[in-house]
């Protein structure tokens, strides 16, 4: 393996996660045409390869492939993401015994130090290959592996793992030649690079850099010039110089935002308000997670702009607090205030949501002379009994009764799977005859 002192990273990444994850838990997917959908299952948020392989692009709204879907029987499946989290959680746990450093980047990709651990595989390529059949084995996802002397060039081999058959689904930067690096680097649009996006590629081009190869071989001071301080590290993580250090814990949240549009139409303050008290329960919950108050919440309500023929109004209006809290029904009750502000009759309304504002770390909290407001002690443990309720019953099992039962205006999803691996209701039936 590499010199053991020198910086070494892998990124390893699941293939189409979401997809995959349905085919984990039903075969009979496999090799069919799958997509996922966003929430109320607009829009292609997850495509199979055979569907990649008909054109279909990302975010591509389902109700334009109705006549594709038949044409070639692509199935369409609601977002489970309690399933999706799972088999995240399953991989983030495999990783860990591979290095004890592991950035959880997103839900299916996770970057992992290799310093120090030269002695315990031949190559890079090795271990990649273990990894990619562990997880295969006890999870039944594919993925890839890039590995690489920076974070980007890790996510550079990914690609390259994913594009490029030859690999195998593992690239190694770290140990390839300076003569194949120059060939992969040249057929790679610069616009893969991580950190470039559409308008910085747009730009790149016009000034002839086209390629990853052409980006590695500019100039990172006259980068930093044109582009500032973040693009002179990716020159360099580019040319294999690391600037960017593994997050192990990632770094709190500076706001924390909930919001969804609805399955229905909504008219009423009633179920707005039902809508509103759902997210900013949802938003408690991570803001709890990070041990952070807040300090402010934003509310906003907006009618659906792509129906022209519909009256529009859109509004919201923040409500700081006198005490930051992390306390659901107190937030609950700020942002239905700030609600009946901004409501008017007469509009349909198709999207609510929340901001928690202001966070700070609940370790700082300071409390306010001859303030009844301030966090009880009573409080802190009914949000604590509340989040390990739900943590063992399933979400949701306990919530505020503003939320409401089975409401109107919930998120469709009339094509979801069961959560197998999280619900005991739910739990895939084996038959044996």
């Amino acid at each position: 393996m590499a010199d053991a002192r020198a910086q070494l990273f892998a990124l390893v990444d699941v293939n189409n996660c979401y997809v995959s994850c349905e085919r984990a838990m039903n075969p009979r997917l496999r090799d069919v045409p799958v997509v996922v959908l966003s929430n109320n299952d607009g829009c292609a948020v997850a495509r199979s390869n055979e569907v990649k392989a008909l054109g279909v692009s990302m975010g591509e709204p389902w109700h334009k492939l109705q006549d594709l879907a038949r044409q070639h029987g692509i199935v369409a499946l609601s977002s489970n993401y309690a399933l999706y989290a799972d088999f995240s959680n399953r991989i983030m746990t495999i990783l860990r015994t591979y290095s004890p450093h592991v950035e959880v980047y997103s839900i299916d990709e996770a970057f992992l130090s290799l310093n120090g651990m030269g002695g315990l595989w031949d190559t890079p390529t090795a271990m990649g290959q273990d990894i990619r059949a562990k997880i295969l084995q006890w999870t039944s996802l594919p993925v890839c592996v890039g590995v690489g002397a920076s974070k980007t060039q890790a996510k550079l081999a990914n690609h390259i793992a994913k594009k490029f058959a030859l690999f195998n689904s593992v690239c190694d930067l770290s140990t390839m030649s300076a003569a194949r690096m120059f060939w992969l680097f040249s057929r790679i649009d610069v616009g893969e690079v991580w950190g470039v996006g559409r308008r910085i590629g747009d730009k790149l081009r016009a000034m002839g850099i086209n390629s990853v190869q052409d980006l590695k071989e500019a100039s990172p001071r006259d980068m930093r010039a044109k582009f500032g301080v973040v693009m002179e590290r990716t020159c360099n993580e580019i040319r294999g110089i690391s600037c960017l250090a593994l997050e192990e814990v990632a770094p709190p949240r500076k706001e924390i935002v909930s919001s969804k549009s609805f399955g229905a139409m909504v008219a009423s303050i009633d179920e707005l308000g039902q809508a509103v008290t759902s997210y900013v329960t949802r938003a408690s919950e991570k803001l709890r997670s990070q041990d952070s108050v807040c300090g402010a919440v934003h509310v906003f309500i907006q009618t659906n702009p792509f129906r022209k023929m519909d009256l529009q109004y859109s509004n919201g209006l923040t409500v700081p607090l006198i005490v930051p809290t992390d306390d659901s029904r107190v937030l609950a009750g700020a942002a239905l205030h700030g609600l009946e502000r901004i409501f008017i009759e007469g509009f349909r309304y198709k999207k609510a949501g929340v901001m928690l504002l202001d966070l700070s770390p609940k370790s700082m909290l300071q409390g306010v002379l001859f303030d009844e407001a301030r966090p009880r002690e009573p409080a802190v443990k009914v949000m604590a009994a509340l989040d390990a309720l739900n943590d063992r019953f399933g979400r949701d099992s306990v919530t505020l009764a503003s939320a409401g039962l089975a409401p109107r205006w919930a998120m469709r999803s009339g094509n979801k799977t069961p959560c197998y691996t999280t619900r005991w209701d739910e739990l895939p039936k084996a038959n044996a005859r």
